[in-house]
């Protein structure tokens, strides 16, 4: 009798069971981890997850379906650090398709976003044409569907030029050296220095240009820091997902999406617990059985249950949490994204269910809070916004350099189509329940996610837990420790009672 007196006297902390089962709905900043035991090096932690039943990732980060956020260029550099990118389907069906396509074609990070063709007849006037890129293609109608090139004007030579106004045709170079589009950076970096030359266009095989590669984007893309392994396919081609809705047309796009090469769907809907959802998943399962599907978007254990049912692959969880997201204060429903993500996994677990942690993330504790909380994977949308990967151009705004984000839920966003998701289409009345805002200038993905998941390794490590597996099994187990944060502590936990300072992560 003492002695459980004494243990109980000693307790520290509380394990999730109880934290979670108080009635309170948490966000990722009112609760805090107790460090636990370590026993092995920060460079001993495993990242590597599951995205869906059958998709592994070497990086646990998921670019969100957003407009503003993932395309084609967020995608490919998604895949090439060992994550994937969702590509948004505010969009036509054909559109998504293409930029599937476009992502699927590359190897290598996007080294030119700003490829320039013109037909034969066209005169090169001025020189902005070379500002973000080192030639220009010519093709016979000098357009972006097309894409067999003729010949190529790169800017030394136009540089030269005594009459701007002349056509291409008449100095354009015919003998163009080309690399195959399938080459790894490396093997393209090796070629330039090799041959000396100033850049080299990636073909298709059937010609088309995919991208082109110069020696500054080399010398660049080496100054990045290593990722986990490329998320690619049995096929060699990176990992690319795309999103659909529950309407009867998706079903049109997903037939498009799939011939695309899509190697996840995701049902893209603020409150996945619906009819329409359920009868979404039943028909991808039966006509692309092959094909992963994930659900969602759902908070409750409920909701997780009847979509693990209907037959899903992986959820999403996470409603009103984003950072542009307003649904919580509109519709007065939703739930703290910390109970949420441990309410979905608790029962996604017992049916070996990944689950993408959606929203909220902020910075690298709230993605270790995440992962260790049940979440496989963290969706992210703002910490990506803003990005150069990220769609979209760059604006000045009170002298800081920014990129639009903007909620699927904005009034902007819905009028492209994105107010199906909140199975508001039909509705004469459009509700918002979204913001646009803008994203400071965070520079290449390529270079802060590598940071970031290196900061998310020294926080497992912290918790004594080598993967997120490890981690799953010790909170699951009462190993691992929670607590509440007060106001106040959650003010002692970050920068305080300073005149000023810089933050900087890396």
């Amino acid at each position: 009798m003492a002695a459980a007196a004494a243990a109980a006297e000693f307790e520290d902390g509380f394990p999730a069971t109880k934290l979670f089962n108080q009635g309170y709905s948490y966000t990722y900043d009112d609760v805090i981890f107790l460090p636990h035991y370590i026993d092995f090096p920060t460079d001993a932690v495993q990242l590597s997850t599951n995205l869906s039943r059958n998709i592994n990732l070497s990086v646990p980060c998921v670019a969100s379906p957003m407009d503003t956020v993932t395309e084609a260029s967020m995608a490919v550099s998604m895949a090439a650090l060992g994550g994937i990118g969702i590509i948004h389907s505010n969009n036509t069906a054909s559109e998504q398709s293409s930029l599937i396509r476009s992502a699927k074609s590359h190897r290598i990070p996007f080294a030119s976003n700003d490829i320039r063709f013109v037909s034969p007849d066209d005169s090169i006037a001025s020189g902005s044409v070379f500002d973000t890129a080192p030639c220009v293609f010519v093709t016979e109608n000098g357009s972006d569907s097309d894409r067999k090139v003729l010949g190529v004007v790169d800017k030394v030579n136009w540089e030269r030029l005594a009459d701007k106004e002349a056509r291409v045709s008449s100095y354009m170079n015919k003998n163009t050296v080309t690399l195959p589009n399938t080459y790894k950076f490396e093997d393209v970096a090796g070629y330039l220095a090799a041959k000396e030359l100033e850049f080299v266009p990636l073909v298709s095989g059937d010609g088309s240009v995919v991208d082109v590669v110069s020696k500054e984007d080399v010398e660049r893309i080496r100054g990045f820091p290593k990722g986990g392994l490329p998320s690619v396919g049995e096929d060699g081609e990176f990992l690319v997902g795309a999103s659909i809705g529950t309407r009867e047309t998706d079903k049109e796009r997903l037939e498009h999406l799939v011939k695309a090469g899509a190697n996840v769907i995701v049902i893209d809907s603020s409150q996945g617990n619906s009819i329409y959802q359920i009868e979404m998943i039943k028909y991808v399962k039966k006509m692309y059985p092959d094909v992963d599907l994930i659900g969602g978007n759902v908070v409750t254990m409920y909701q997780a249950q009847n979509l693990i049912q209907a037959g899903v692959d992986g959820l999403r969880v996470g409603m009103g949490s984003g950072s542009i997201c307003t649904t919580q204060e509109v519709c007065a429903v939703g739930r703290g994204q910390a109970t949420a993500v441990y309410k979905v996994s608790s029962v996604a677990a017992q049916s070996g269910i990944p689950i993408i942690a959606d929203g909220g993330i902020s910075n690298s504790g709230h993605i270790v809070k995440a992962l260790t909380l049940g979440a496989s994977t963290v969706m992210m949308g703002s910490f990506l916004a803003g990005s150069t990967e990220a769609p979209g151009a760059y604006q000045y705004q009170g002298g800081q350099r920014v990129k639009k984000y903007r909620g699927m839920g904005s009034l902007e966003a819905m009028t492209k189509g994105s107010d199906a998701r909140y199975l508001g289409d039909t509705a004469k009345m459009k509700i918002a329940q979204g913001v646009v805002g803008a994203v400071a200038d965070k520079g290449s993905v390529l270079k802060f996610i590598p940071y970031t998941m290196h900061a998310v390794k020294q926080g497992f490590q912290d918790l004594g837990a080598s993967s997120l597996q490890s981690a799953h099994e010790m909170l699951r187990s009462g190993i691992l420790r929670l607590e509440v944060r007060t106001g106040a502590a959650q003010v002692e936990g970050g920068v305080h009672g300073l005149v000023s300072y810089e933050k900087k992560s890396f």
